[in-house]
């Protein structure tokens, strides 16, 4: 399965040590998203859109409401590259 350069940038962050970290409104729903490197910085490349994509793809989860991170299907769809951990 292919996946946009966005997708691919994301995902490279995450299988690095980063996070997305989401923000939800009143009613429950998610209301913004912000993705985060292993050193703390926000990347500003993520948008709800891309984050939706990501999840469909089940490339990033959830567990025990902490930040989403990459899986193991995340990080069989991202191209190796030298500077991955």
């Amino acid at each position: 399965m292919d996946i946009s350069r966005t997708e691919q940038r994301i995902l490279h962050l995450l299988a690095q040590g980063g996070r997305i970290e989401i923000e939800k409104n009143q009613k429950k729903r998610i209301a913004s998203v912000k993705c985060l490197t292993r050193d703390g910085w926000h990347y500003p490349g993520v948008d709800l859109d891309l984050f939706r994509k990501l999840k469909r793809k089940k490339a990033v989860s959830s567990s025990g409401g902490g930040p989403y991170r990459i899986t193991r299907r995340g990080l069989e769809l991202v191209r190796s590259e030298l500077d991955n951990r």
